[in-house]
């Protein structure tokens, strides 16, 4: 008798300066600490060729607004760029249910476009982009994704603060104010509405220690870390 194969990919997602690189890193230690196997996947791919139109898009090819590209085109962009990844890296050890965890996935589409319609036109967007990105494009769907939600004030002040430490320069969705709180806004909507797993990391407008947020985002994966 065939043995099922169980999937396994893990999707971290939220604002800029959340802590999704950190908290992917450290669900890794915590995996190599238990001798799992597992594959670190991290988008957009900015080595790759397909991510291209993704790097024109962020430094402001397009225009220095993220309103400048309306939300289905940059969509197009970013899934474009995890497409090639999937076929060009990780499809076979999917299908063979090895681990991935992925930092950012097309969770991200959902925090950083959805913020750029009206209200109103939320819940086809997301339809849309589940159509897309998982059918039209053969994507695989994660089978746990965890929200990491930070107060956009919070945010702000932690992305002047990495800049600052490590000179990079931000690019059109970080130098937005008001992008980065109408993505927080619109990124509780697709939690609620796509049914993510959200992680605090503040209490009472204080940041949450890496070490807890991460023990939470242990717990909530479960048996997927098995």
């Amino acid at each position: 008798m065939e043995k099922l194969i169980q999937y396994r990919l893990i999707a971290i997602d939220g604002l800029d300066a959340s802590g999704k690189g950190t908290q992917t890193e450290l669900l890794c230690q915590y995996l190599a600490g238990k001798g799992k196997e597992y594959t670190k996947l991290s988008f957009p791919e900015y080595d790759m060729e397909s991510s291209a139109l993704v790097r024109m898009y962020l430094r402001g090819d397009f225009g220095n607004d993220p309103n400048d590209v309306n939300p289905y085109a940059a969509s197009s962009f970013f899934a474009v760029d995890r497409y090639a990844s999937y076929k060009l890296k990780w499809q076979k050890e999917y299908e063979s249910g090895r681990l991935l965890i992925a930092n950012r996935y097309t969770t991200a589409n959902a925090v950083h476009q959805l913020s750029k319609l009206k209200k109103s036109e939320w819940e086809y967007y997301l339809d849309w982009l589940d159509n897309y990105e998982f059918e039209l494009l053969g994507l695989p769907r994660p089978q746990k994704v965890l929200y990491l939600c930070m107060p956009p004030e919070l945010s702000l002040k932690l992305l002047e603060k990495r800049c600052r430490e490590t000179g990079i320069k931000k690019d059109i969705h970080e130098k937005s104010v008001e992008h980065i709180q109408k993505s927080y806004i619109a990124a509780l909507y697709a939690a609620e509405y796509l049914g993510w797993t959200k992680i605090d990391c503040s209490i009472d407008g204080k940041l949450r220690t890496m070490n807890d947020i991460s023990q939470d985002i242990i717990k909530s994966c479960g048996e997927l870390l098995e």
